[in-house]
């Protein structure tokens, strides 16, 4: 069985082609920064994250065309491709790719990415207070 569920931000907006041929249809590329649980050191925190390449077609990389943006939280599933191509200098480059069959928001619409807050209240959806800066506790898991 070959599937993968990720959860991450996007590092950039989508990078999106159209076929050429008999159908056009849509593709998408972008990259997933996915955080990878460390231990921290005596320093402080320690944060490490993998880099994952996505690649959605036809509806679905419309989709990502018009509604994603460089660091939404988004949450996607398909399976991992991998490939391997020759390069300009004669070098075999390998490649990892997730064919997305389903992608989705994973914040909720209150959030900005343009590194303002919100200007609604504290409460978001669902009843849950937002943290205000300064009081979270670094070593709780959710945060």
């Amino acid at each position: 069985m070959n599937r993968v569920i990720l959860m991450g931000r996007l590092t950039r907006d989508p990078e999106v082609r159209y076929s050429q041929g008999e159908r056009v249809m849509a593709v998408a590329r972008y990259t997933l920064a996915i955080d990878r649980r460390v231990r921290r050191n005596q320093d402080g925190n320690e944060q490490t994250a993998d880099f994952i390449n996505c690649v959605a077609f036809d509806k679905a990389g419309e989709f990502a065309e018009k509604y994603f943006r460089q660091g939404m939280r988004i949450l996607v599933s398909g399976r991992i491709q991998t490939g391997s191509y020759t390069n300009k200098d004669g070098n075999k480059v390998y490649t990892t790719d997730i064919i997305l069959d389903e992608q989705d928001f994973a914040d909720s619409k209150n959030v900005s990415y343009d590194n303002s807050r919100p200007e609604s209240s504290n409460v978001v959806e669902g009843s849950f207070m937002n943290i205000p800066d300064g009081i979270a506790d670094p070593d709780l898991p959710f945060i």
